[in-house]
């Protein structure tokens, strides 16, 4: 299994245990099997009722994909357009993306590396974001000064663009803009609530789904949109300024 190359920019591959399916390819961390209470400690209906879920292990995008790697599938011709942004360097997360958007970066991600690449599933992402925490943010129940990329996060915070991936510290799984940052899609379609949900961490899906759930809020989503459990959703062909994602796979 290759490992990262030497970090060319603050906090890149830093996390021990990192990797790479190919040089060009995200940074990669694997995500233990394990249980969990999602929706522990939600205060919206959404988020609610809270439920038990057992996951196999997982790998996770260490950061959400950026504009470097954007530019890698533009070039390649996998990716449809550089998609309107403030700002446009390597390291800032990209954003203003579709969740159809996101389907053509992981097709020709999994073509190129030789591994099947998708969206991480709702519960893997709360499991993963949590990182062993059972508190509103992985860091605690406070918001506290400049731990994360939001409104009200405090510390250097740009209303137009979010700041780039390593602008802070990797929670305890090692992952990276968890939240805050973008907006991250994930593979569910949108429910109201957690009635039905399944408990085996697969993602929630119907014919003809045409809103899909967003995570972790985003640097211009208030302090309570970033809690671990808040959950948003958009239109899947509609792009907006503050949606992203990460990249993930089955072991």
């Amino acid at each position: 299994m290759p490992v990262l190359p030497t970090p060319t920019s603050p906090g890149i591959g830093a996390v021990a245990g990192a990797f790479r399916d190919c040089p060009d390819c995200p940074g990669l961390v694997h995500i233990p099997e394990g249980s969990f209470t999602m929706g522990q400690g939600a205060r919206e209906p959404e988020a609610l009722p809270a439920h038990q879920v057992k996951l196999r292990g997982f790998v996770l995008g260490q950061f959400p994909v950026t504009v470097a790697e954007w530019k890698l599938c533009l070039a390649e011709h996998g990716c449809p357009d550089m998609p309107r942004m403030a700002a446009v360097e390597d390291r800032t997360p990209v954003h203003n993306l579709s969740w159809d958007d996101t389907q053509q970066y992981l097709a020709w991600l999994s073509h190129r590396s030789g591994r099947k690449y998708r969206l991480p599933t709702e519960s893997e992402w709360e499991y993963a974001a949590r990182g062993g925490t059972t508190t509103r943010y992985w860091w605690g129940n406070e918001v506290g000064v400049a731990l994360a990329n939001c409104l009200q996060c405090g510390g250097r915070q740009d209303v137009h663009v979010p700041l780039p991936v390593d602008a802070f510290k990797p929670n305890a799984f090692g992952l990276y803009d968890m939240l805050g940052g973008v907006a991250q899609w994930v593979g569910d379609c949108w429910f109201p609530n957690y009635q039905g949900a399944p408990a085996d961490g697969a993602a929630r899906v119907a014919r003809g789904c045409m809103q899909r759930v967003l995570r972790g809020g985003s640097f211009r989503a208030g302090r309570d949109e970033i809690e671990v459990t808040s959950r948003g959703n958009y239109d899947v062909p509609v792009r907006y300024i503050a949606n992203g994602f990460r990249v993930a796979r089955d072991e």
